[in-house]
């Protein structure tokens, strides 16, 4: 495990996007914020074939948890404060607050989502094993 994980900093410390949205969401000072999904797997396989860092990324999934106010104006706030602190920053990010899915996700994708308990457990639920992970 520690040879993986190893290799894994090493596949995406080689994405300079990537390094700098995870510097640019650490000073947003989101409660439990991981950079997640594609973004990663997608470096990785980029990386073990010798392609750029960031081909073929479409955005950059940035999930944080904060169930004190679950409304759409307080996300919508979040996000908002995010694409100020992304500017600039030649790629998408996309920013959720994983205490809200269960409002929403049935009505998105037409099966009901228990509400989580974090967001490593929202990471956990991820349909795809190869997208269950986040990084800081």
């Amino acid at each position: 495990m520690d040879e993986q994980l190893v290799a894994l900093k090493s596949a995406l410390s080689r994405n300079d996007v990537l390094l700098e949205v995870m510097s640019r969401t650490a000073s947003l000072e989101l409660p439990g914020w991981y950079v997640t999904a594609g973004c990663l797997f997608q470096t990785v396989w980029n990386v073990v074939t010798h392609r750029s860092p960031t081909s073929g990324i479409k955005d950059y999934d940035i999930f944080y948890f904060d169930s004190s106010d679950l409304s759409w104006g307080a996300e919508d706030e979040v996000i908002k404060t995010a694409q100020r602190a992304f500017t600039g920053l030649a790629a998408e990010v996309e920013i959720r607050n994983e205490a809200r899915v269960h409002l929403w996700y049935e009505q998105k994708f037409g099966v009901p989502c228990p509400a989580y308990e974090s967001t490593e457990a929202a990471i956990d639920s991820f349909a795809a094993t190869t997208c269950c992970l986040g990084v800081r």
